[in-house]
């Protein structure tokens, strides 16, 4: 595409901070838990440590600072009394959202090397999220790299290192922590997050790669449905196909998910409808798009009534003819006429004899373009609200010969979400 959009914003997207405190360990050694192992902190700062640990139970952060600070002024003191003065102190500043002391706290009570392994790898975690929270990049990515290859990161863990790389501009390693994340996600039974398909958007987006946005942009629209997605990808589909009957089928999947955002898209849509001999349902198309205000121009404005003008006439003489249309359709033994007038039916808002046309057509031979008589069959059961009806008939185009691969993947997309 010739624009890099932004898709997402850098920022703590992924709530680091609202994820330290449940990390954080110091409920895991409590001072009467220290009593029951073979290490215990020194008389000399025990009174000092009751005291500490009476204030966190009450929540008192700056009551338990103060004795623990106390307490880290008393000799001598051994490496454990060290570790849990700090891990103590750690906690009150996590809970006071003194994040950057939390983690010099922390640091260094792991350095004191008396943490229990499991401990330990929790303080390793939380030492991550909490350099990540306080954008010490370089720092985040070790903690980060340590918990990941200790086997203990979850997909959060995964999708901030994901966004760490994105906000450092390493696009190859954001992906790459971005897919591990996802696979975490699905391996969790949970969906992945949907920053984590941003990021690997945007990072195609700046590098103009269009085939990777796409691969992308399908992700997204499997995991959001969002109209935005669908606007950009059917877009970068749009820009490169030449031929007509294409282009009017991409068009169809543009409309179909209400992600036309601009006057144009429905100009065209309408002129390439009415070339096609679909006067009504290219009428319709115009005044949806002139319901909706899209011509804002008055240049615009008088193209879209110009174009109307010609078209409504052409569609109140199909309108007229239906019956008798339909009438000559079905005795022939061809399906291309019941195609056509389940089009037309179809164009005039008449699904349920739109659906009986086209399907009595492709019971026949003899259909020019068989990928419309699928498309327009299911169209008319989505507007009928009979989905799994719909889903078999769009279902059908993997028959069709020759059909773009193009348009084949984007109805299949549709299909798939539909209903969700």
């Amino acid at each position: 595409m010739n624009q890099s959009p932004q898709y997402l914003r850098p920022g703590l997207v992924l709530g680091v901070l609202l994820a330290v405190a449940s990390l954080a360990v110091t409920t895991q050694s409590s001072l009467a838990a220290e009593k029951s192992k073979e290490q215990q902190i020194s008389r000399v700062i025990a009174k000092e440590m009751t005291a500490a640990q009476k204030a966190l139970q009450a929540s008192q952060w700056q009551e338990a600072l103060k004795n623990l600070e106390a307490a880290e002024q008393k000799s001598p003191l051994t490496a454990f009394d060290k570790k849990t003065i700090y891990d103590f102190k750690g906690f009150a500043n996590v809970r006071l959202n003194k994040l950057k002391e939390a983690e010099q706290d922390y640091e260094q009570a792991i350095a004191t090397g008396q943490y229990s392994a499991e401990d330990a790898a929790k303080t390793t975690r939380m030492l991550f999220r909490l350099s990540a929270g306080n954008q010490q990049y370089a720092k985040a990515l070790e903690y980060g790299k340590q918990v990941s290859e200790a086997g203990s990161a979850n997909a959060d863990d995964l999708a901030v290192m994901s966004q760490i790389y994105y906000l450092q501009k390493d696009c190859k390693n954001s992906a790459v922590w971005a897919d591990k994340a996802i696979s975490a996600a699905r391996k969790a039974g949970e969906a992945p997050k949907e920053n984590l398909f941003q990021f690997k958007l945007q990072c195609a987006s700046d590098a103009g790669d269009n085939a990777a946005m796409a691969t992308v942009l399908v992700d997204l629209i499997k995991l959001t449905n969002k109209t935005n997605y669908w606007n950009t990808l059917l877009r970068i589909e749009r820009q490169d196909e030449r031929d007509d009957h294409n282009l009017l089928m991409i068009y169809r999947v543009m409309y179909d998910t209400n992600s036309m955002n601009a006057g144009s898209d429905y100009m065209e849509m309408a002129q390439l409808l009415g070339d096609a001999a679909l006067p009504g349902e290219a009428a319709a198309v115009l005044d949806k798009a002139v319901a909706a205000g899209q011509f804002t121009d008055q240049k615009d404005k008088d193209r879209a009534a110009r174009l109307a003008n010609s078209l409504k006439p052409r569609a109140e003489a199909d309108k007229k003819g239906e019956a008798a249309f339909d009438a000559e359709a079905a005795k022939n033994s061809a399906g291309e006429l019941d195609i056509k007038s389940g089009e037309v039916y179809y164009g005039s808002g008449d699904y349920q004899a739109a659906v009986t046309a086209i399907s009595r057509g492709i019971e026949k031979k003899g259909i020019k373009h068989l990928d419309e008589a699928y498309v327009y069959l299911g169209r008319a059961q989505v507007a009928l609200k009979n989905t799994a009806e719909a889903k078999k008939a769009f279902s059908g185009l993997k028959q069709v010969p020759n059909i773009s691969p193009r348009v084949l993947k984007l109805w299949e997309l549709y299909s798939e979400k539909l209903g969700s």
